[in-house]
């Protein structure tokens, strides 16, 4: 966005039906009875929405807020407690990975401002348009503009060779699967994004596809709860190597890290559960290694071990049609496809026996009878 664009106010907000009779000092703070612009602006409040959106926006949107401080948007809960379980129990360490984790893991969250009136900080903000509020946050100026370089590339097509998601063809916008109750938090604290309770699944739209008169129930039926359905209709997609975070000659966090690639990879589910029970998923390469914060102590992640660098992930690239389920042998007997200990670096192999596949666990070639 050029600079004009994203600082600008425009007057329509005194047209704003729900917002427009607010003064700015309302929210923002400052001083509008003095003269002087400098000390008027005294005590100004860039985003009065974080980290407590009740402040100013509770008594309006109490039903949304009350949650607030429980959204993953704002706790990004699942970075500490990745960090805290590979730092392992020592006070010490945690008291480390807690200065990491605000310098390059906190600065990402976002806010009810972020969304709905600007975009995060994390992506040098400006207004959505002139302070007008967005009910519906714009897809590419929020959604896609912190979730870009794998979310976004993936869902729009943009990876090399890769076509885009079938439900972006069809138009569809990430609230659609993402609504504002999963967004805006629930009544209790998640570990994760999959945790949620009303995070999305695939059966919510598709509930059919085991009914007996529908197409191709057969093989969902025979694959239900033993692959994800991202087993099936998922394309490569972008994962991430080795990442070094640090403090620059200037004071600037920042962090190193080498190339990613394009891979597909299916391995055992390491998140097996009531909602989740699919013996397989498919699993992405984080940013992470045994060495990331050791710019910060020697002894950092003590427990690495303890979580897996190949997790389970839920591309945004669906195909109704895929390279692995053209036929059943496109999948089955296809080691090429399996995440196995050959494809693991061997500082990593302690981390992943769980999600490897052992080679005479990757499902049987059918026989040519049995496939037709």
């Amino acid at each position: 966005m050029a600079p004009h664009e994203k600082i600008f106010v425009d007057s329509d907000i005194l047209e704003d039906e729900n917002h427009g009779n607010i003064e700015c000092h309302t929210c923002h703070g400052g001083n509008p009875g003095d003269p002087n612009w400098k000390t008027a602006h005294k005590g100004v409040v860039k985003d009065p929405t974080y980290p407590d959106a009740g402040k100013v926006c509770g008594d309006c949107h109490d039903d949304i807020v009350k949650n607030y401080g429980k959204s993953l948007h704002v706790t990004l809960k699942p970075f500490k407690t990745a960090l805290y379980k590979r730092a392992g129990s020592d006070k010490a360490i945690r008291k480390k990975m807690d200065k990491v984790f605000k310098n390059h893991c906190s600065t990402c969250h976002s806010s009810c401002g972020q969304c709905h009136i600007s975009r995060p900080n994390s992506i040098d903000g400006g207004f959505l348009e002139g302070h007008l509020f967005q009910r519906k946050p714009p897809m590419k100026l929020v959604c896609t503009a912190c979730h870009g370089s794998r979310i976004g590339k993936e869902y729009f097509g943009e990876n090399k060779d890769m076509k885009p998601d079938v439900h972006y063809e069809k138009f569809m916008k990430c609230e659609k699967c993402h609504a504002g109750t999963e967004m805006h938090g629930g009544d209790k604290e998640y570990k994760n994004r999959y945790a949620v309770d009303n995070g999305p699944m695939c059966i919510n739209c598709h509930k059919k596809i085991y009914d007996s008169n529908s197409k191709n129930a057969k093989t969902h039926t025979i694959h239900r709860d033993k692959a994800s359905c991202y087993v099936c209709h998922s394309q490569p997609y972008k994962n991430c190597t080795s990442c070094h975070v640090s403090i620059d000659t200037r004071g600037i966090p920042c962090y190193k890290s080498k190339a990613s690639w394009m891979a597909f990879k299916i391995g055992f589910n390491p998140m097996r559960s009531k909602k989740r029970p699919e013996k397989f998923s498919v699993l992405r390469h984080i940013p992470v290694c045994d060495s990331t914060c050791e710019y910060y102590t020697k002894r950092s992640l003590v427990n690495f071990n303890s979580v897996p660098t190949w997790k389970m992930t839920t591309p945004h690239n669906i195909r109704r049609k895929t390279s692995q389920n053209k036929s059943c042998n496109s999948c089955h007997g296809n080691e090429s496809l399996f995440l196995l200990k050959k494809d693991v670096v061997d500082s990593e192999l302690k981390a992943n026996e769980s999600v490897i596949v052992p080679v005479d666990k990757v499902p049987e070639r059918i026989s040519e009878m049995r496939d037709r």
